[in-house]
């Protein structure tokens, strides 16, 4: 079913809680068609988190209450004082699941409503509903009548059976709730809720590409999530405990420095592919606890290459894992999106396609 477009004028603020950052948006919808007028933009280093969990509440409201705080300080002008009172919020892929349900009802031949469709939806939703998990999304991502298949809207058609294939993502509660204290206690209520990596596939994706079938991968710092389209929906999502800071602790204990330092060099130095000029190129290295350096200490890029590249091989073979288990890797066709922070590192798209095959 087709969302409502918020009214124009209407305030809207994203909160994303990231492993290795928080950000908060405010923005404004300008016109009839729900397009945002961004206003404020706020972001700080994420405390208390760690691979998308709440392990420190205090730390974690904090850091989201200056966070907030920036983005209100850009947009004063706009909320004239006035503090921000909602948030959409993300649900890290590590906690959502991906259910494909269908389900069936009667209609007995008269116009099919937007009330039949409720009560399809219904019914599938019932299926996956329980106590240990919170309903995030109800996708419908193909509907039948009387057998027909391909149906994009069945409101005012005609038919005696309605199915409709339903795409449902649900998160672990005892997780979910650790976050709305953090935002709770930030005085903040929470408007609604989406998976992040279909919130990256909505960001970073055009029509065609939904339509056509396109494999959404958001390579964070603390996990890896994956969104699959197709047919102008979301089919699958799923996520892998992997990402940037994993790359950056490895080349940490490989070239025994500090986590800062192994940052910095991967940001300036890394690459996903080995090239003929590795071995001449020289890095220097501080060395841990090395307060008063006396000499360089140089290493071969290609010593720091040879770091990088078997962790982001094993994260897209975790990726292409996934996408086999599901039974989608050949259905969507070949095209992918990178995104999120730890895609920028340099020769990651070729490697991409070479472990991946897309």
């Amino acid at each position: 079913m087709k969302q409502k477009i918020k009214p124009r004028g209407t305030l809207l603020a994203a909160l994303d809680i990231g492993s290795h950052k928080i950000a908060c948006f405010i923005g404004r919808v300008t016109d009839d068609q729900g397009t945002i007028e961004i206003l404020g933009v706020g972001y700080q280093a994420a405390k208390g988190i760690k691979g998308g969990t709440v392990i420190d509440l205090e730390a974690a409201e904090a850091a989201i209450r200056q966070t907030v705080h920036s983005a209100e300080n850009m947009a004063a002008d706009v909320m004239k004082g006035y503090p921000l009172r909602e948030v959409i919020i993300n649900v890290p892929g590590v906690y959502a699941l991906s259910h494909i349900m269908s389900a069936e009802i009667q209609v007995h031949g008269h116009d099919i409503t937007d009330n039949d469709v409720r009560r399809a939806l219904a019914k599938a939703q019932d299926q996956v509903l329980s106590a240990d998990y919170e309903l995030i999304h109800t996708i419908p991502i193909g509907y039948r009548i009387d057998g027909r298949e391909g149906i994009r809207d069945p409101r005012g058609m005609v038919g005696k059976m309605l199915s409709v294939g339903i795409h449902m993502v649900t998160a672990e509660v005892g997780p979910l709730q650790n976050m709305a204290s953090c935002i709770e206690r930030s005085h903040l209520d929470i408007a609604a809720v989406c998976s992040s990596p279909y919130a990256a596939g909505l960001a970073s994706i055009v029509e065609d590409e939904m339509d056509l079938g396109c494999t959404v991968i958001d390579m964070g710092a603390g996990m890896t999530s994956l969104a699959v389209f197709q047919g102008g929906s979301m089919i699958y999502s799923d996520s892998i405990p992997a990402g940037g800071w994993h790359v950056t602790n490895d080349i940490a204990r490989g070239l025994t420095c500090a986590s800062a330092d192994a940052e910095r060099i991967k940001t300036l130095y890394g690459n996903a592919i080995a090239s003929g000029t590795d071995d001449s190129d020289l890095i220097d290295v501080p060395q841990m606890g090395d307060t008063d350096r006396h000499s360089a200490n140089h290493i071969p890029r290609s010593l720091l290459v040879g770091i990088i590249q078997p962790r982001i091989e094993e994260i897209l073979e975790m990726v292409s894992a996934k996408l086999t288990d599901s039974g989608l890797g050949a259905q969507v066709g070949k095209r992918v999106i990178l995104t999120g922070g730890a895609s920028q590192l340099p020769g990651l798209r070729d490697l991409a396609q070479t472990v991946l095959g897309k």
